[in-house]
């Protein structure tokens, strides 16, 4: 694996997902097939991993040496499971905090806000496998290490993981300029999952869906709108302030 969190081959690529590595996503040739092909399809359908077929000019792009048709990226995080986290939560006596991100691309802004997290005592934050930024090595350094300190649950559909979550209990509140209400006039205390969007498109609407309260942050300035980062550093702010 390079410093980029980059490995190449099809039985490099194989082996990691058969070893339960944290796969991101897996490139492959867009005319290859066989039964290795195949195969790799297969093993990372199960795992669960995102899988595109792509031009060879941008394999060859990301990577120097012979890799075969086929490239993957790895994240140096390790795998955790939503339920056993939030299992985890209660265990300890503790009323969990989830920040769940739908569709946030930017690395920076990820690392911005899992360093929020990890400071204002969230328990985990919920990415989807697809559509959202990368969790390799410059999310790390943007995060100063906070994405190795909180865990990361990946998972296939954010809105199944909202749909596990209110089974366990947990009241989903989604930061939108659609909002209703008020953030601080909305109950965030108690086991709670906060949805934070893209800036350009937001929250998606199946997500929206889930939601048991639609909250604006109030502002008075011309802008009407806050980076994402800022955005989920002031929700979480504001929910410490309740939890006490």
């Amino acid at each position: 694996m390079d410093r980029n969190g980059i490995i190449y081959g099809m039985r490099p690529v194989l082996e990691a997902l058969a070893a339960g590595a944290h796969v991101e996503r897996v490139l492959v040739r867009r005319e290859s097939g066989g039964d290795q092909m195949r195969a790799l399809r297969d093993a990372a359908r199960e795992a669960g991993v995102p899988l595109a077929r792509v031009p060879l000019e941008k394999l060859d792009r990301l990577v120097r040496g012979e890799h075969q048709g086929v490239v993957a990226f790895v994240s140096p995080l390790s795998k955790q499971d939503l339920d056993e986290v939030v299992g985890s939560a209660y265990d300890r006596g503790i009323a969990p905090l989830i920040l769940a991100l739908d569709g946030v691309t930017d690395v920076r802004n990820v690392g911005a806000i899992a360093r929020s997290a990890e400071c204002l005592g969230a328990h985990a934050l919920v990415v989807p496998a697809s559509g959202s930024a990368r969790l390799g090595p410059d999310a790390v350094k943007s995060s100063a290490g906070a994405l190795l300190r909180i865990p990361v649950c990946r998972v296939r559909s954010l809105p199944e993981a909202l749909h596990r979550l209110r089974d366990h209990g947990l009241r989903i509140v989604a930061l939108t300029e659609k909002g209703a209400d008020d953030l601080e006039r909305i109950d965030l205390e108690g086991p709670l999952c906060l949805v934070m969007g893209d800036e350009e498109q937001g929250i998606g609407p199946s997500v929206l869906r889930m939601a048991d309260h639609l909250a604006r942050i109030p502002m008075t300035g011309r802008m009407g709108s806050l980076n994402v980062s800022v955005a989920a550093g002031v929700a979480l702010y504001a929910a410490s302030l309740q939890r006490g």
